[in-house]
């Protein structure tokens, strides 16, 4: 076998493909190694594992991704040598969760959904709830009251979310853990979009399942007003010619009603 001269050795990027959880078992493996172009970025990572494992296709929407331990976009640019983690939807604690932030579309289905990954035959309530885009502008954050007052009148074009990832999935964790000691529901589940959320369209989902409606009430409504005061997850809303923050400083915790 020939060997590659040191001007084509530079052109090749050899990175290391970690899967965990789910991904693991459906490709059958913990660890892929692929050579990629010189210049190639972790999306090009997981495009040449999908064409390795087509199994693991589907399940894009919700992968998030590491370079080398930290988090990154899928369009960072590797270097020869890093390792890439496919990081699948994250769940933790005692009872069965769902804590996701998702960059694509989410509609009515997702209830469905979350309902098959939380219930099981034990389980005699399941309460969902679905936060859309309204046309009609909420409370400007501190310091865009100007701006707002541009815009009096006019209805909302869109919503646009930023998060800041590994605080907001620790803090919908915390959330959950909350409402585990609180309400012994079986399950929950917290699901919010990111980047832009038209009009109409469903920018979070919720879901809790229990042995009896009560507590799967409870912990739905307590699961989306947390979510609302606590996690880092920016809301602009946008109009034809501007945008307004919305919100108020974020709580650390509960309050002192509920702690």
């Amino acid at each position: 076998m020939a060997r590659l001269s040191a001007a084509e050795t530079r052109m090749v990027v050899r990175v290391r493909i970690r899967l965990f959880a789910v991904q693991r078992e459906l490709a059958g493996t913990r660890e892929v190694a692929a050579e990629l172009a010189d210049g190639a970025t972790v999306d090009d990572a997981w495009l040449a594992l999908v064409e390795r494992h087509p199994v693991l296709a589907p399940g894009r929407p919700s992968v998030r991704f590491a370079r080398n331990g930290e988090y990154a976009d899928a369009g960072t640019v590797l270097e020869d040598g890093d390792e890439v983690a496919m990081i699948p939807p994250v769940s933790g604690g005692s009872g069965t969760r769902v804590l996701e932030l998702r960059d694509g579309a989410l509609d009515a289905g997702i209830l469905v959904e979350l309902a098959d990954r939380l219930a099981d035959p034990g389980d005699g309530a399941v309460v969902g709830f679905l936060g859309r885009t309204r046309v009609t502008p909420g409370t400007p954050a501190p310091g865009q009251e100007a701006e707002a007052a541009r815009h009096v009148g006019r209805d909302v074009e869109s919503l646009e979310y930023e998060a800041h990832e590994t605080m907001a999935l620790a803090t919908l964790a915390a959330i959950a853990d909350e409402i585990e000691a609180r309400f012994g529901v079986s399950g929950v589940a917290i699901v919010h979009r990111t980047g832009e959320v038209p009009v109409g369209e469903v920018s979070i989902a919720v879901m809790a399942v229990s042995p009896h409606r009560a507590a799967a009430f409870e912990a739905a409504r307590y699961a989306i007003d947390e979510t609302k005061a606590r996690a880092p997850i920016w809301k602009a809303e946008r109009f034809a010619d501007g945008h307004v923050w919305i919100g108020h400083p974020a709580r650390t915790g509960p309050t002192e009603e509920d702690a």
